[in-house]
């Protein structure tokens, strides 16, 4: 069943700049009502204010704080009369680098924010969601079901969400709910310039996948099919679109990866230097 968004509310969290933010541009587009939640309050407030309509509602949080997503659930529900749904969007990604010199402290940082976000910012929302037979969009990527070489964390963290929407969907059906998964490649956001533009062992990784799988897309791209797949009550959305043969085929394409990864001499030199760089720091 269709589910427009037009006179619902919408929370979305990282939504001071990138995705987050091209989401909400979209979400008011369709005559939505919109919630941006960042951890930089200033920003948010920026993010607002460039917006040209008073449709909007920023707070300044923390998705991994529980009680700060409560706290932002509460606002928004006080502010607009209602939360009809969620995108799950806040996320980092760390400097390319090999699990054994990665500081514990950095890996976990990443799956906090990337997982432990995630399920906090929906689990303050559900009770909302649930009363209003609403949506959930969860944000992974193609790591999902790419190898993680080099960004471990960011793996594993996109992987878990991907299975938490997964079960979300199944387990909240009979209850009316939607649930989207959203798996995205690369999109020009502040988060890939700075994992990936600046880093040379970052550039070096990314010339080893194939050209076609490099192309990149603007944040509204990807901001707009956050918001079709709610309207639409679809499961999945992948951007770019070649990226779908890769998720359908991942139970072959997967182990064939690996296996070139273990076997091909410049991607085994290229681990190797980037561990010697963790070693010196």
């Amino acid at each position: 069943m269709p589910f427009p968004l037009r006179d619902r509310t919408l929370l979305i969290t990282g939504g001071a700049r990138g995705i987050g933010l091209a989401t909400a541009r979209a979400a008011l587009a369709r005559g939505a009502r919109v919630t941006l939640v960042d951890l930089d309050a200033v920003e948010c407030e920026r993010a607002a204010a460039s917006l040209p309509t008073d449709r909007v509602l920023a707070i300044g949080g923390d998705v991994t704080d529980r009680g700060e997503m409560q706290r932002a659930v509460a606002a928004t529900v006080e502010r607009f009369g209602s939360l009809d749904a969620v995108s799950a969007n806040a996320g980092i990604a760390s400097r390319a680098s090999t699990f054994i010199g990665t500081p514990i402290e950095r890996f976990e940082r990443v799956l906090e924010v990337n997982l432990g976000g995630v399920h906090r910012t929906v689990s303050a929302a559900l009770p909302e969601i649930v009363a209003r037979q609403g949506h959930i969009v969860v944000v992974s990527s193609v790591y999902a079901f790419m190898n993680g070489m080099g960004e471990a964390a960011y793996a594993m963290s996109k992987a878990a969400v991907e299975q938490f929407g997964r079960a979300l969907r199944s387990e909240l059906a009979h209850r009316g709910v939607g649930v989207t998964v959203a798996y995205f490649g690369f999109i020009d956001t502040d988060m890939v310039h700075h994992a990936l533009d600046e880093d040379p062992f970052a550039v070096r990784m990314l010339e080893r996948a194939p050209a076609p799988l490099r192309k990149r897309l603007p944040p509204d791209a990807a901001g707009t099919a956050i918001v079709d797949a709610i309207e639409s009550r679809r499961s999945r959305v992948i951007r770019p679109r070649r990226w779908e043969a890769m998720w359908a085929l991942r139970g072959f394409t997967g182990p064939l990866l690996d296996m070139l990864a273990l076997r091909d001499s410049e991607t085994q030199a290229l681990l190797a230097d980037l561990e010697s760089r963790d070693a010196t720091g």
